[in-house]
């Protein structure tokens, strides 16, 4: 029993799932809004694009691989959907399907010269990001999009109904596609074969070679998935936000890098689990809106979640070298 409960305490996942639940006690107490259904609905609809963009960055991150780009990725990817749908109108599935494409081509780039410069994808994504960021604002001159179709700006709510609160609650876009998102990435990585070469290659890069796996097709596969969740990204924001700023998402690469590697997520590749991904999401998500809650300053939101983020990231840190003193 005691080798069990050791066995359990190991995991990052359930010290970060308990701090989760420390924090979500502690709201309640401090405030009553917090557990109010119209609040977690409102936390839920607004991180929705940072649980979608972690989920393709948490993928890049097993690969040993990084992207510090997928911003200006979803930016263009939105800025193009835009002023398609400005022009000739559509559906959603013609504006998903032009915001992916979009993406997608910009993530394969991003995987080309990765595996062919052989120069840390860190120094590549920070070029690209430059490079897509500073293309986007020449060419649209930073003018902002919107006047969007009603339809575009009435979205979906399946399954709605009216709580006791008055307001009426519902499947929403954005909730829509962080779920499809969260179960496709954990189908990919858990039951799939591609899923398992991913895990392979950021293990041992090399090791996975020698076993016959293609490096540029797993390059392509890893890079123009966060290329495909940047396009669905981009279509969350341009229709939570009602509309579309070429630099609105400039900076937040960081805060999704926050997410994943606070959820357990190894900078080397190799290890770490979409749950707690989806755990690092949600902490960020309830520290920040608690704070706000509870009035305090949005200067010290980035002393608090830094905080956080350097305790969790020491904490994996010494687990991983323990585990491997013993071993494991």
């Amino acid at each position: 029993m005691n080798n069990k409960l050791r066995h359990l305490l190991s995991h990052h996942e359930i010290w970060l799932g308990m701090l989760i639940l420390l924090l979500a006690l502690g709201l309640s107490l401090r405030t009553s809004e917090f557990l109010t259904l119209g609040n977690l609905t409102d936390v839920a609809t607004s991180y929705a694009i940072l649980g979608i963009l972690a989920c393709g960055l948490f993928v890049v991150l097993i690969a040993g691989g990084i992207d510090i780009s997928f911003p200006a990725m979803t930016a263009i990817a939105q800025y193009v959907m835009a002023s398609t749908m400005l022009a000739h109108g559509g559906n959603f599935f013609s504006v998903f399907a032009i915001a992916m494409g979009c993406g997608l081509l910009l993530g394969l780039i991003n995987g080309v010269l990765v595996c062919f410069l052989r120069v840390p994808a860190i120094i590549i994504t920070i070029a690209t990001l430059n490079l897509f960021y500073g293309l986007l604002v020449w060419y649209t001159q930073g003018t902002w999009l919107y006047g969007f179709p009603d339809w575009f700006m009435n979205g979906i709510n399946w399954f709605s109904f009216t709580a006791a609160d008055g307001y009426e609650y519902g499947l929403t876009l954005p909730l829509f596609c962080l779920l499809a998102v969260f179960v496709l990435t954990g189908v990919l990585m858990r039951y799939t074969r591609l899923g398992r070469q991913i895990y392979a290659m950021g293990g041992n890069r090399e090791s996975a070679s020698r076993l016959g796996m293609n490096l540029l097709t797993l390059h392509l596969y890893v890079y123009g998935y966060m290329g495909l969740l940047a396009g669905v990204a981009a279509v969350v924001q341009a229709q939570t936000t009602q509309s579309v700023a070429p630099n609105s998402l400039v900076g937040y690469e960081l805060t999704v890098l926050a997410a994943v590697v606070l959820g357990g997520t190894s900078m080397t590749g190799g290890r770490g689990s979409l749950i707690g991904t989806l755990l690092g999401v949600l902490l960020l998500a309830f520290l920040q809106n608690g704070l706000t809650l509870l009035a305090v300053s949005s200067y010290w939101h980035m002393v608090f979640s830094g905080l956080i983020i350097l305790v969790s990231i020491s904490a994996t840190a010494w687990n991983e070298k323990r585990k491997l003193a013993k071993g494991i």
